[in-house]
């Protein structure tokens, strides 16, 4: 069984940057997958950054250049640095691991707006 609790949510004008944590309640090395989706109203779940299972990085092509996925082994801990945010980024995100299954944190709101 794996826990994993996102913060760092929060409002931000257009322009700004948030960083989210997830923590997770065992060690993120054995781990097969982890990183994080986000789904806005109307809209179904979307990739937005993970460490695959051959520790590569997936970036979703709307975030490229703006989010960085970053992890700290030692606190369990992954990261989402979001700079230059956009009314678009607007949603409530999801961290996500695999390991022999898939557990969703609780999510975390961003909204971006004036």
């Amino acid at each position: 069984q794996v826990q994993l609790v996102e913060s760092g949510g929060g409002l931000v004008q257009p322009g700004g940057s948030l960083r989210l944590s997830c923590a997770a309640s065992t060690t993120i090395s054995s781990i097969s997958a982890m990183g994080w989706y986000r789904q806005a109203p109307g809209k179904q779940r979307e990739l937005v950054a993970t460490f695959t299972t051959r520790d590569s990085i997936n970036y979703a092509d709307s975030v490229k250049g703006r989010f960085t996925i970053s992890r700290d082994n030692a606190k369990n801990t992954v990261y989402l640095q979001m700079n230059s945010l956009k009314p678009e980024d607007t949603a409530v995100y999801y961290c996500n691991a695999i390991k022999w299954r898939v557990y969703w944190g609780q999510g975390t709101q961003v909204t971006v707006s004036s």
